[in-house]
């Protein structure tokens, strides 16, 4: 199997909230998950939405680097 994008992963990570908070039985990365793993979900997606951020940046951080000499 091809390693999946950043893309690909966040929306994953977002289908699989949307359907937790919508009460369906949701399969993710081989295992089932319920309303009580919603915040791994929610952590896992800002993970991802950051790694989409970096590539659209260029792999640049978020941050600038200040130098007071």
């Amino acid at each position: 199997m091809a390693a999946l994008t950043p893309q690909e992963m966040l929306d994953k990570y977002m289908q699989a909230e949307a359907d937790v908070l919508a009460g369906k039985d949701v399969q993710f990365n081989g295992r089932r998950v319920v309303m009580a793993d919603l915040p791994q979900i929610r952590q896992g997606r800002a993970e991802w939405e950051r790694r989409v951020a970096q590539a659209q940046r260029g792999g640049r951080p978020a941050y600038s680097l200040a130098s007071f000499e």
